[in-house]
């Protein structure tokens, strides 16, 4: 029996399939050579465009609130505006699950895990509600950032020296008690390795004192998107994940270490959710 030859265009398809397999892979590297030299630009653009668009806004934010006389003015200019701004910038993407659960629209106290700088904006815009930060005492210092943290009534806070602790512990119970939630990093810095760290106790003691419920918050991708050290925005997706409200019912300021090890505790859980979808 006498075998058919092949199709004369047979191991020309071959041998195409191979090429364009090998074209393709060629291509990629040449785009992926291409990104590797582009980024350190696109970096350096999304840096000014942060600069830029800080410095911008934030004279505008302010004066809006003096026009209005209302610093709720001035933190919609931050939730609308300013943060889905730098959000854009760092070419990420927001997804927000759980705001169902303090619809009611008291004042809570959040407190969430701190991968990076990314977290202000994306908590900004996630809690669609006026909010104020506890905010490290040396952002006091940083240009326009300094004096809107300021005028907007947020809490600045230095954990290494006790007095000016408590002090912005009253500060942060007596903007409770006026109405306005307030979000805290308990952690104290950014965690360089994203897991979630020790939580300090002081601030809860505010939230005790108002009688406000405690709202763990799990945020995930933001330290990738832009990681703690240096200013290299890349681009993904960041995740925030509300948990239930924790009542601060018949709890007073002794029990503020309990309170804080079972809000680090949810977070962790929530987190470790976050990570496993």
């Amino acid at each position: 029996m006498r075998r058919q030859a092949p199709h004369p265009g047979a191991a020309a398809v071959r041998g195409g399939g191979r090429s364009g397999r090998a074209t393709g892979r060629g291509l990629d590297g040449v785009i992926a050579i291409l990104m590797r030299l582009l980024w350190p630009l696109i970096n350096a653009s999304q840096a000014l465009f942060t600069v830029v668009w800080s410095a911008l806004w934030i004279p505008i934010a302010l004066l809006s609130s003096l026009v209005a006389r209302d610093r709720r003015v001035g933190l919609a200019f931050a939730r609308r505006v300013w943060s889905p701004g730098i959000l854009w910038a760092a070419i990420t993407r927001l997804e927000v699950e759980g705001s169902e659960r303090f619809a009611g629209g008291g004042p809570c106290f959040f407190v969430a895990n701190h991968q990076s700088w990314l977290d202000v904006p994306a908590l900004f815009v996630a809690l669609r509600r006026p909010v104020l930060f506890v905010a490290k005492r040396e952002l006091a210092r940083v240009p326009f950032m300094g004096r809107y943290i300021g005028a907007m009534g947020m809490v600045f806070i230095d954990r290494s020296h006790r007095q000016d602790s408590a002090r912005s512990v009253g500060q942060a119970t007596e903007r409770l008690r006026q109405g306005w939630s307030v979000v805290s990093f308990p952690e104290g810095t950014r965690s360089r390795d994203l897991q979630v760290h020790a939580f300090k106790t002081a601030t809860f003691a505010a939230a005790i004192e108002a009688g406000v419920p405690v709202v763990p918050v799990a945020i995930e991708g933001a330290g990738r998107a832009l990681p703690p050290e240096g200013w290299h925005p890349r681009p993904g997706r960041i995740r925030v994940l509300f948990g239930e409200p924790i009542s601060t019912a018949g709890l007073d300021r002794a029990d503020r270490a309990a309170l804080a090890e079972r809000a680090e505790g949810e977070v962790r859980a929530l987190l470790a959710r976050l990570r496993s979808e």
